[in-house]
């Protein structure tokens, strides 16, 4: 049973006096100052260090090792002391330390104590924290509030945030003993959304072998293999970048698996994955026993491709409507509506996306390129309810991979805050070395083909915004140089500058594209019981959607981190 003790003495100066010991602590490890740093401890017989396998004496064998595993990164939070007695105060203090790649959460504690040479720390040890447990809260203050939802941005606005989610945001009060963050001159927006991916492909030729074959020397099997291992490589890329969610439209089986694979990692992105795809063409890029493409030859096949989909926790069914297989996909969506899973399908012809919207297409993945949209359409998608990823940048990519061949040039790398991985970038830079398998003329007609349809796409997002269809933001992220996490900057360009407004992208870009995810009850608004997924950006993007290139912090699950550090963390 504890007993509560009378304190003594000056409780206030002994308190101060810990609490700058304690601060100079931490400014030493993040300094990687190891003087002050061994200077604050008790150089004693009696220094007491506690780690996993308890309690270790003694000042010598610590100042021996002290400064030899300096961390990368060190957050201090939610600091607290208490007086023990006079002369004694307890501290404790919540910490995420990065080493590299390897990032460790937890709780330190410390007791200092006052000595004839001063003010000194006598035991010190740490618990690291269970994966989820949330972080400590915060505030932000006195940045400019866009919340995701189209209103008016709030200014000097204050945003709330307890066990990984929003607690208040606009004019809110600062709860007393919070850690606050000074955002003034900052812009808050919610985490961007980014709703037509691939973790089955690379962004480079080595996961498209069906555009550029080089498996003779990156075997198809060995590229698969290595992204299924390391899915975590792309998904810092998109956190560095501003994405916190994305949404997976077709892949191999291991995708539906990578939300609880991720689920309580805070440098990853919210992720919904579609799993395979029903294909209306037996493609052939699959792997001996592992399949992205089920066959839908007839309704019978597409039935019983949704059960597989609906057991393998698929959160949508993803038909790539190639030809005019119209009973098989309206049996599709059938057995999608009864599993109560959305139908998506990837239509880039006016009357396969008529179809598709008939069949019951809840998002279509891509824009129509072929013919401007009509009246009847317009009208299905309505009806329907229709949520629209136009992805009107992801051609460009095979135009500009195909040139770097022909050309024997490297291709520029949109990349504005360094997000991209090593390997995926010496790759992309090694395409000038490989063989292009087209001729200099070939190129120029696709390069006049794509333009050609980029145009089509991007008058018919204008006018679809103008007849209140619902636009979700996506990338196509995976494929030829359209690359993991910062693609997504183009994307909203390219919105941008078919006709839409900076505020109209930004909704397509959160609150949208969160509800073409289906995590919309999670994340992509700032509203009070949303996770804590938010930017902090240098610039008003309600002005320019270029301006999120421009970020300085990102903020996933209530944990904050600069950009300076994702940098690091995606390499």
């Amino acid at each position: 049973m504890l007993v509560a003790m009378p304190i003594f003495g000056d409780e206030a100066a002994d308190l101060r006096a810990a609490r700058t010991v304690f601060e100079e602590n931490i400014a030493a490890i993040r300094n990687k100052n190891r003087d002050k740093y061994i200077s604050l401890y008790l150089n004693s017989p009696g220094l007491v260090r506690i780690g996993p396998t308890g309690f270790t004496l003694g000042y010598e064998e610590f100042a021996k090792g002290a400064g030899s595993g300096w961390p990368d990164t060190i957050e201090a939070t939610d600091m607290r002391l208490t007086p023990l007695r006079p002369g004694v105060v307890y501290g404790t203090y919540r910490y995420r330390v990065r080493y590299g790649a390897n990032e460790i959460t937890g709780i330190s504690e410390r007791v200092f104590v006052d000595t004839p040479s001063g003010w000194k720390i006598a035991l010190t040890g740490a618990i690291n924290a269970p994966l989820g447990t949330p972080p400590s809260a915060r505030v932000i203050t006195g940045a400019t509030l866009i919340d995701g939802r189209g209103g008016a941005p709030i200014p000097n606005a204050t945003v709330v945030v307890r066990d990984s989610k929003i607690e208040c945001a606009g004019k809110c009060d600062a709860p007393a003993g919070v850690d606050v963050i000074d955002a003034r001159g900052m812009w808050i927006t919610p985490g961007l959304v980014d709703a037509h991916m691939h973790f089955s492909q690379t962004g480079w030729a080595d996961g498209r072998p069906d555009a550029l074959d080089l498996r003779a020397k990156h075997p198809y099997e060995n590229t698969i293999a290595d992204l299924r291992a390391h899915p975590e490589r792309f998904a810092r890329s998109y956190l560095c970048s501003g994405v916190t969610g994305v949404f997976d439209v077709g892949g191999y089986t291991w995708t539906t698996d990578l939300a609880k694979r991720l689920e309580h990692d805070t440098a990853a992105p919210h992720i919904s994955a579609a799993g395979p795809l029903l294909s209306t063409l037996d493609h052939w890029l699959n792997l001996p026993a592992e399949h992205q493409f089920i066959h839908l030859k007839d309704e019978a096949t597409a039935r019983e491709g949704v059960r597989y989909l609906a057991a393998h926790g698929s959160r949508a069914v993803k038909v790539w409507y190639l030809d005019a297989n119209v009973p098989g996909i309206t049996a599709a969506g059938e057995a999608a509506n009864a599993a109560k899973l959305p139908l998506i399908v990837h239509a880039t012809e006016l009357e396969g996306a008529k179809a598709a919207v008939r069949a019951g297409a809840k998002l279509l993945v891509h824009s129509v390129w072929d013919l401007p949209v009509d009246d009847e359409f317009i009208a299905l998608a309505k009806q329907q309810g229709t949520i629209l990823t136009p992805t009107l940048t992801v051609m460009s990519g095979y135009v500009r991979m195909f040139e770097s061949a022909v050309s024997h040039t490297p291709p520029a790398i949109d990349d504005p805050n360094r997000c991209v991985d090593a390997a995926t970038r010496a790759k992309v830079e090694s395409t000038a070395t490989v063989a292009a398998g087209i001729t200099a003329e070939q190129l120029r007609q696709r390069a006049q083909r794509t333009a050609q349809r980029e145009a089509v796409a991007a008058a018919n997002l204008k006018r679809l915004v103008a007849a209140g269809i619902p636009i979700a933001t996506g990338t196509d992220a995976g494929n030829p140089l359209t690359l993991h996490g910062p693609a997504i900057y183009a994307e909203m360009e390219a919105m941008q500058k078919a006709g839409m407004t900076p505020m109209q992208v930004i909704v397509a870009s959160t609150a949208t594209a969160a509800r073409a995810a289906r995590f919309d009850d999670v994340t992509g608004t700032i509203e009070k019981g949303k996770s804590a997924d938010l930017l902090l950006l240098a610039a008003d993007p309600t002005q320019d959607v270029t301006n999120f290139r421009k970020i300085r912090f990102v903020m996933r699950g209530g944990v904050i981190r600069g950009v300076e550090e994702l940098s690091a963390m995606a390499q």
